[in-house]
């Protein structure tokens, strides 16, 4: 029962702080986004829009991959524990 109710307070606080995260995160260091500004003035043909889509979908891969590397750990380590009684 105590690790239940555990579980269920980490999950509403982790969803709690999902919930205030802001809903667009600005990706570009300030490297990037200097770059970028400075190109858009010199080239007005060329369109800069997508690179934060970018930027975070090349961030987001490493979390995912690590996080399905975990999980199926985890579930591969807990189906050898024996069962207690």
């Amino acid at each position: 029962m105590k690790k239940l109710f555990v579980t269920s307070v980490f999950a509403l606080l982790l969803g709690v702080l999902f919930s205030l995260a802001p809903s667009s995160a600005a990706a570009q260091c300030t490297m990037c986004k200097t770059q970028v500004e400075s190109a858009r003035n010199e080239k007005d043909g060329y369109d800069f829009s997508g690179l934060n889509k970018g930027i975070l979908y090349m961030a987001a891969i490493p979390y995912l991959l690590v996080g399905a590397v975990g999980y199926f750990w985890y579930r591969n380590a807990k189906a050898k524990k024996p069962a207690r009684r």
